[in-house]
């Protein structure tokens, strides 16, 4: 029998990807008990798998995204049609990280971005959660990347 992710089915899963569920899952504890970055790192290396996901990019977007919280939700907030303190900490978490990606990550297409970020979405959030963060990433991607992502009304 074929190893689970491996032969039929679905691919196994990339080490960026293994990284971005890791960073998610980082922010969601985050975001409901404010503790610290460091120690929740610390919490999630020992999550079975966490060797197979690309640590710079887990440990960038994790310590970025934290550090940079204030000015995420800055730029998500006139995207969205309720406070952001009204989304779920799973929608949450995956738009501040796509929207850590698109400002701080130009070197990763915005579309990429747009399709990591929804397939969390389906993958932790809500029934429909990752329609309303792809609605919400188009018009993040299109003032964060004026150059790249084309602008949307």
């Amino acid at each position: 029998m074929a190893e689970p992710g491996k032969g039929r089915g679905t691919p196994p899963k990339s080490a960026r990807r293994r990284a971005r569920e890791l960073a998610l899952q980082g922010l969601y504890q985050w975001l409901l008990s404010r503790e610290d970055a460091g120690a929740i790192q610390a919490h999630l290396t020992e999550t079975p798998g966490f060797e197979k996901a690309d640590f710079a990019h887990f440990e960038a977007l994790l310590h970025g995204a934290i550090a940079a919280a204030d000015e995420l939700d800055t730029l998500i907030a006139p995207n969205l049609d309720r406070k952001v303190d009204e989304l779920s900490p799973v929608e949450h978490g995956v738009l501040m990280l796509a929207a850590f990606e698109l400002l701080r990550m130009p070197e990763i297409p915005y579309r990429v971005v747009i399709n990591e970020a929804v397939e969390l979405a389906k993958t932790y959030g809500g029934t429909d959660g990752y329609k309303y963060v792809n609605g919400v990433l188009d018009r993040v991607a299109a003032r964060a990347r004026p150059h790249e992502a084309p602008v949307r009304g």
